[in-house]
């Protein structure tokens, strides 16, 4: 029994096919399936390893981070680092777990003495250890990569912006100018599946922030009539245009959040509240918030 230890402290995975190989229920057709699972594994193993991360890096960058402004995809590619620094975090202590109790495993199988079924407890017991040690493992060089990654386009932003840090100063001013592409982005597509008339839900949108909703059909209006030129004459409409026509947007309806949160008593970015690099007191010890 000790060599079987042996072998199953090397690969617990591949133990584990052994004994459900040994089971009386394992006819031999499923023990030559068995078999051949067996001596693909390692194979199998290494080619999975490429994929031990939640998604690619074209997902990450075009389906997860879709924040259409730059200090926005900031915000949301540090939330994904953060996200995956918890799990790799939790990970890392999850693996300590397991690798003591299989210490602990190790030194119960090294007393003599031991009774045979409690050998036989802990010898399995340490084969479901190293079977979970080993997920984390995949698991935690996974996270590693796709930490890795993100960081890489954090610094591709800053360095996109001209910036070594973002303020939340900068994040604030940002925001009209997100909110109102995202909004016209939303709507434009909604419009193309409701011939050209923009949703409910985005409607409620524009409301929101204080931009008269019939100003805004009219700039999808003209946008769409603009595209089906360009198409009826053989010209192909592309994706910059319709950034730029975003942008538009954005130098349209500036401003009007404002006045619609001004109107209902709000101030809508208030400084003293932000977290800002530098905070001076003034001599008479209270706050001084220029920056």
């Amino acid at each position: 029994m000790s060599n079987d230890v042996e072998e199953k402290k090397s690969n617990g995975e591949l133990a584990v096919f052994e004994n459900i190989s040994a089971l009386p229920v394992v006819n031999k057709q499923y023990k030559g399936m068995l078999k051949h699972i067996k001596e693909t594994m390692p194979a199998i193993q290494k080619s999975s390893s490429n994929f031990y991360k939640s998604h690619s890096q074209f997902m990450g960058t075009m389906l997860d981070v879709t924040a259409i402004t730059p200090i926005r995809s900031v915000k949301h590619t540090l939330a994904e680092i953060d996200k995956t620094r918890m799990a790799l975090e939790e990970a890392h202590i999850n693996l300590r777990k397991k690798q003591i109790d299989m210490d602990r495993k190790e030194k119960i199988l090294s007393d003599p003495d031991l009774d045979e079924f409690d050998r036989a407890q802990a010898e399995i017991e340490l084969i479901e250890l190293k079977v979970s040690e080993k997920n984390i493992q995949n698991s935690i060089t996974g996270a590693i990569r796709k930490m890795s990654y993100f960081t890489t386009q954090y610094k591709s932003i800053l360095n996109k912006l001209g910036k070594e840090e973002i303020t939340e100063e900068e994040y604030e001013d940002e925001e009209e100018n997100y909110h109102i592409m995202t909004c016209m982005k939303q709507a434009l597509n909604a419009a193309r599946a409701r011939g050209g008339v923009i949703d409910e839900g985005n409607l409620i949108y524009l409301f929101d922030m204080g931009i008269n909703s019939a100003v805004a059909q009219q700039e999808i209006y003209a946008y769409l009539q603009k595209e089906n030129e360009m198409i009826a004459n053989g010209e192909t409409p592309t994706h910059e245009m319709t950034m730029q026509w975003l942008e538009h947007c954005t130098e349209r309806f500036r401003g009007d959040s404002n006045k619609f949160a001004e109107r209902r008593g709000f101030q809508l970015k208030d400084t003293k509240s932000l977290n800002l690099l530098e905070k001076k007191e003034n001599v008479d010890g209270e706050q001084n918030n220029q920056v």
